[in-house]
């Protein structure tokens, strides 16, 4: 069995050949590298491999690089039960290219998908049901992606008058704070009780 993980790196390099284009190992945790088009063949081949068994998807995530052409990385997290392990996967995609979905692999993938698409806008190609999972029907935009605005889009309300939710445009009612430091949560300009038995430093 294989102990180390530098061991089992270069043992999944050599078994997926040009599948895995990178792969290292930092702070104890390895990392590969695999282009989108390669990642369904990668997972089914970290799940049914003998000295690998990575049968259990821990998590689908995304990461947003906007300065990059390909800016979104879609990370996967896998658990070995059996061998005692895990292992992270990343490949890199842009708005318009989409992933091929993970769940004839790991079924798991299904919510995974929905919430990254939710969140960053990433398109999974397959995927049984690729619809909004967190926000709501008609939400604007993908709250996680580092050009959404903090305020967002619209704002969604109950009108008593109309007996329904409403979505209109964000209004601020109050310009953004003016931090004037009088405030006791930004410190106070007078010796507190007590400190003046304290040693100038």
């Amino acid at each position: 069995m294989i102990t180390k993980l530098e061991d089992l790196g270069k043992h999944i390099a050599a078994k997926l050949d040009s599948a895995i284009t990178h792969h290292e190992v930092v702070r104890g945790e390895l990392t590969l590298a695999v282009p989108a088009a390669e990642i369904v063949a990668v997972l089914t081949g970290l799940r049914d491999d003998s000295e690998c068994l990575f049968e259990v998807l821990i998590d689908i995530c995304g990461v947003d690089y906007p300065e990059r052409p390909k800016r979104f990385d879609v990370v996967y997290h896998l658990l070995s039960p059996r061998r005692n392990r895990r292992v992270r996967l990343k490949c890199e995609t842009d708005e318009d290219t989409p992933v091929p979905s993970a769940v004839e692999v790991f079924p798991a993938a299904n919510w995974y998908e929905r919430e990254a698409y939710d969140m960053y806008g990433i398109l999974f190609s397959g995927h049984p049901d690729l619809r909004r999972i967190l926000t709501d029907y008609g939400f604007q935009g993908f709250p996680l992606r580092k050009d959404f605005p903090l305020t967002g889009y619209v704002e969604v309300r109950y009108d008593d008058d109309l007996k329904r939710v409403v979505y209109e445009p964000v209004r601020l009612t109050q310009e953004f704070r003016s931090f004037d430091f009088e405030s006791p949560w930004e410190g106070v300009d007078y010796v507190l009780p007590g400190d003046e038995k304290a040693k100038a430093q």
